[in-house]
């Protein structure tokens, strides 16, 4: 019903709209060739150089749910929706090696840069070879687990760097690397390098552009850069795109010019999407639902019912372990995780777009299918809560023996008060409503809890500092979808690689310690039987819910999704898919139509009218 409602006022929205251009100086944009975005984009762009860093240039170096796939590719395409890899530069060849030290695969023929010449190994070698010169983020991402990448022509090998075992590291990294790391072109990198002299800070910090401001960097997407300053940025499709193969997509990209206007904040962007001025919203909206069911507007999501989006992580209370009280009792822990109200926390934070944790019980997985198979759901039914239960979470701190012996209503621990704070960054809403909650439980089971809401920058450098006792429960979202997950979820919750790292945006920000759990994490990448993966994820949830280092408050999207259907329409919905070259029906999900295999989105899109 909803489609249909959207789509019967597309048609009457469309013809005012499809006559409109957006103009700035030269840049004329007919509105029924652009696709125009907003959440994604904040500020100016810096940089368009894929080997360099600090580009803030999300339309084309960035990574959302996947690598965003408009003008830079992978290797291949990550779906969330069933956990696989699909080819793009290269072949859905990909192959381990017995032992699994080395992985081949090829290139597709077909791939070619903007330049026109093939896409050969030399390019992925020498993207990751100066990756680890310069220390950018595939260098300092992948170096630990990648000894050396080789090939010749259109075959590529990678090369596992080995434990003292003679064992790889972690080749769930490696399929990281295929598809979040995009290939830059060999002969470009050589000439950046020489141009700068070889300096890794220069290399960083080249813009990839000449004096002219134009671009210089060849690429193989279907998009390249057309304009872009502090107000907008806008892509135009490139129709010489060797995408459109019959080895790949077989066409080009529906619109011509992808457009991202910078909003000053979210409820600018959502005014746009209200408008019509923006057809892709990644950004939250709450209620989003009332945008069709109380405003008649054209605007839908990927699922009519809540949640609305395909929810992959789970943003997160994390306990500072360097806090003896903390530290030295994981009933208290486990207590204010079970008094705090969930379903409040969901109804008003998230607006309802998020199952609740009686539907989704709480372990290490996100809620997609795939994941949830991963554990023995039964195995720890008796460790699981749903929230709320402040009967039971008093009966955990009176049998722990913390008691208020004073009768002020506060609980002591080594004769003092238990009183904590509860963090995150300030004008970050829906997560300040959930340490809100975070509070009121600490009230209904005598544990002293106060907010506190630090700026963002404050916040960041402190929360990421190892040895911090400022914050004793803050929040931070682990990762969400990938080939390496739900194991690089897990190591960040429990794994100890991370303890005593300084500018910590890695994982374990609680420096918590189980040298059981550890052991049980590093054993996940080398174990290919489907059996004994499921008993090591099942044990580690098993300590993970006894434990409770942390504890998830919410599930959600990775990206948010709304689009508006006045303009374009066929954006994902749920069991939308999109047909393969050799007739394979693979369904598309609502990743913002630029990542990942979300990118299929915009062969699928269809002008209203």
């Amino acid at each position: 019903m909803k489609k249909l409602i959207a789509l019967a006022l597309a048609v009457v929205m469309v013809l005012g709209l499809s006559a409109t251009a957006f103009a700035d100086g030269d840049v004329v944009l007919p509105r029924e060739e652009t696709l125009y975005f907003c959440g994604q984009q904040w500020g100016a762009v810096n940089s368009w150089n894929p080997i360099g860093t600090n580009q803030n240039n999300s339309m084309a170096i960035a990574a959302g749910a996947g690598w965003r796939e408009l003008m830079f590719e992978t290797l291949y395409m990550w779906n969330v929706l069933d956990g696989k890899l699909y080819g793009l530069l290269a072949n859905d060849d990909y192959a381990w090696n017995d032992d699994m030290t080395q992985l081949t695969f090829t290139i597709k023929d077909a791939a070619k840069w903007s330049d026109g010449s093939d896409v050969t190994a030399a390019d992925v070698i020498r993207t990751f070879d100066v990756g680890v010169e310069i220390g950018n983020g595939t260098g300092s991402g992948y170096g630990p687990y990648i000894e050396s990448i080789e090939g010749e022509g259109k075959t590529v090998k990678i090369n596992a760097k080995l434990n003292d075992a003679g064992q790889p590291i972690n080749p769930l990294m490696i399929l990281n690397f295929l598809e979040l790391v995009a290939i830059a072109q060999a002969d470009w990198i050589d000439t950046v390098y020489e141009a700068n002299g070889g300096d890794a800070t220069a290399i960083l910090n080249d813009d990839g552009l000449n004096d002219a401001g134009e671009l210089e960097v060849p690429y193989t997407g279907p998009y390249t850069m057309y304009f872009s300053d502090d107000q907008k940025v806008v892509l135009v499709r490139d129709d010489n795109y060797w995408g459109q193969d019959a080895s790949m997509w077989g066409k080009l990209p529906v619109p011509k010019y992808i457009a991202h206007a910078m909003y000053a904040d979210n409820a600018a962007g959502e005014v746009a999407l209200k408008a019509g001025e923006v057809d892709v919203s990644q950004q939250f909206i709450g209620n989003v639902q009332n945008l069709w069911l109380e405003d008649g507007l054209p605007i839908s999501t990927y699922y009519e019912e809540a949640p609305y989006g395909v929810c992959l992580t789970m943003p997160t209370a994390w306990y500072n372990m360097n806090i003896p009280v903390i530290a030295e009792n994981p009933a208290l822990r486990k207590a204010i995780a079970m008094a705090v109200d969930y379903d409040s926390i969901i109804a008003n934070a998230m607006t309802n777009q998020s199952p609740s944790f009686a539907d989704v019980p709480r372990s290490l997985m996100n809620p997609t299918e795939g994941e949830q198979a991963l554990y023995d759901h039964d195995a720890v039914a008796d460790l699981q809560w749903a929230g709320n239960d402040i009967d039971g979470a008093n009966a955990l701190l009176d049998e722990a023996g913390l008691v208020d012996t004073d009768g002020d209503g506060i609980r002591e621990y080594n004769g003092e008060n238990i009183s904590l704070n509860a963090v995150c960054p300030n004008g970050w809403t829906d997560w300040q409503a959930s340490m809100e909650q975070v509070a009121a439980a600490g009230k209904e089971i005598g544990v002293e809890i106060t907010t506190l809401y630090p700026e963002a920058d404050m916040y960041n450098t402190v929360f990421t500092d190892p040895d911090q006792t400022e914050y004793a429960i803050f929040m931070w979202s682990p990762d969400a979808s990938s080939p390496s997950n739900p194991w690089s979820r897990v190591n960040q919750f429990m794994g100890m690689d991370y303890l005593g790292v300084t500018n910590n945006w890695s994982g374990n920000w609680g420096q918590y310690e189980n040298a059981e759990a550890d052991a049980l994490i590093k054993q996940i990448p080398l174990t290919t039987d489907e059996a004994e993966l499921r008993d090591l994820y099942t044990q580690l949830t098993e300590i993970y819910l006894t434990e409770v280092p942390s504890f998830s408050l919410m599930y959600r999207p990775s990206v948010f999704h709304a689009v508006n259907e006045s303009v374009w329409t066929n954006f994902p919905y749920e069991g939308q898919t999109y047909t393969m070259g050799d007739g394979t029906e693979v369904l598309v999900p609502p990743a913002d139509c630029t990542d990942g295999f979300g990118v299929a989105a915009l062969y699928n899109l269809e002008l209203v009218g």
